[in-house]
């Protein structure tokens, strides 16, 4: 087996106290709110967001003419407004500072889904991904954390191959078809089965 180069750095933190109540209450609102799979889901999405938070901190502390806070903070403020955290009257580093977890977690496809009325509940969104129903523009999307730019928001639809968008129906349904086929000619589907 050859080397793997690949590049697996730690991507959340658990908290530094593992049983402050109030965090433990706010985070099992969030879990059930947006339909995660655990607590680790949060925990990532606090820790892009502790990043973005600190850049931005960084950057303020600069003078406003520098080239630095000039070309990283337009960086910043670019990357926000195309994921939809920022609006355009909100286009300041100031308004970094203010970003919740709950702005991220709009922002995840599962929710997305959900809000569109393409799943019955954020449970049932997170489902439909993981079955390859959900496509994003061309591509089919199973990753229930993918989170959505603005301009690709609109192309969220059911995948084309999928019985919800139009493509074959499931193993199910077809063999309910075929043995409702059966009895509408005469005969009972369940006995011709028995006797093959």
């Amino acid at each position: 087996m050859g080397k793997t180069y690949r590049n697996c750095s730690r991507v959340s933190r658990a908290p530094r106290r593992p049983f402050e109540k109030e965090r433990l209450d706010t985070e099992l609102k969030l879990v059930g709110e947006y339909g995660l799979k655990n607590k680790r889901e949060i925990w990532r999405v606090s820790r892009v967001l502790a990043k973005l938070r600190k850049a931005s901190r960084h950057l303020l502390t600069l003078d406003e003419k520098d080239t630095t806070r000039i070309f990283e903070g337009n960086a910043i403020l670019r990357r926000c407004l195309r994921m939809g955290l920022l609006t355009e009257d909100k286009k300041s580093l100031d308004h970094v500072l203010g970003l919740k977890v709950d702005d991220f977690l709009e922002r995840r496809l599962q929710t997305k889904v959900f809000k569109m009325g393409l799943a019955k509940s954020i449970h049932h969104a997170r489902v439909l991904i993981r079955h390859r129903h959900i496509r994003v523009g061309k591509q089919i999307v199973n990753v229930p954390s993918f989170m959505v730019r603005v301009d690709s928001e609109k192309h969220i639809d059911f995948a084309l191959n999928s019985p919800f968008g139009g493509g074959r129906v499931g193993r199910v349904k077809r063999r309910s078809l075929r043995n409702a086929e059966k009895k509408a000619q005469g005969g009972d589907g369940d006995e011709d089965e028995d006797e093959d």
